[in-house]
């Protein structure tokens, strides 16, 4: 619904909605808006090119939104995006954190944030992680169907990185049942002795996950009671990348 007599907030709501609604009555029941505004501003939108007649009495989106969205596509940085929840989040916490996209069968960091304690975790932006032995790997495994979790694992081998590691499709998808479940991932030192690292998943505009923010910590100044404490807020944090990289608020909500 948008607000009465804000002449914008109802061409944008009416923009929004056409991208699910084509009838006119729709898109006034979906908006809050009157199906003579909601006609007159479709007029509008059809002589920017924001709109067309779809031939049977309705509406659908045009072909400039597409243009536009090319554009801006073009220039899009999920890192520039990420930064201030990520920089958020390393204020509240204070541990290594890591911002990671996918990229095929691996993932790669693009941006980190060293902690403040002393000594620095052997992570760069550039580098590129395992998927079955990393929290954000995981985070992001988890979000994967069945069929494309093990031709992952068949592609890429599942190697024993410490005595923690799972080496097993099954094994692993598993563990990642319990990552949907909670949300978030654990890398307890399963992909280098020593270190935990926490994460959660990443959506882009689409739905699809897109990668995952972690925290990063020697083991032994990381206890269980932390990450049972931080976990939350690196959930959240991904959460709000999501909605910043346009994530639809069902995929965030389930």
């Amino acid at each position: 619904m948008v607000r009465e007599g804000s002449s914008i907030d109802k061409a944008l709501a009416v923009l929004e909605a056409i991208a699910e609604h084509h009838r006119v009555t729709d898109i006034a029941t979906a908006t809050g808006v009157s199906k003579s505004t909601v006609h007159r501003i479709l007029q509008s939108l059809v002589e920017w090119g924001f709109a067309r007649a779809d031939g049977s009495g309705g509406y659908e989106p045009g072909p400039r939104i597409l243009t536009l969205a090319g554009r801006v596509m073009s220039r899009f940085d999920p890192a520039r995006q990420a930064s201030a929840a990520l920089n958020a989040l390393h204020e509240r916490i204070g541990y290594t954190t890591h911002f990671a996209i996918r990229s095929g069968d691996e993932a790669v960091y693009v941006d980190k944030l060293e902690g403040r304690r002393p000594y620095q975790m052997p992570s760069r932006v550039g580098m590129s992680l395992r998927l079955h032995c990393t929290a954000i790997g995981k985070a992001v495994l988890a979000q994967l169907g069945e069929d494309e979790v093990r031709a992952i694992c068949a592609r890429t081998g599942m190697p024993a990185l410490t005595a923690n590691t799972l080496t097993t499709p099954d094994e692993l998808l598993v563990h990642l049942a319990g990552v949907r479940a909670r949300g978030y991932a654990l890398d307890d030192e399963e992909n280098l002795p020593g270190i935990l690292c926490v994460a959660a998943p990443v959506f882009d505009h689409t739905g699809q996950v897109l990668g995952g923010i972690s925290i990063s910590a020697l083991a032994m100044d990381m206890s269980r009671e932390d990450v049972e404490q931080f976990a939350p807020e690196v959930v959240a944090a991904a959460r709000e990348v999501s909605r910043a990289l346009g994530a639809p608020e069902p995929i965030l909500n389930r």
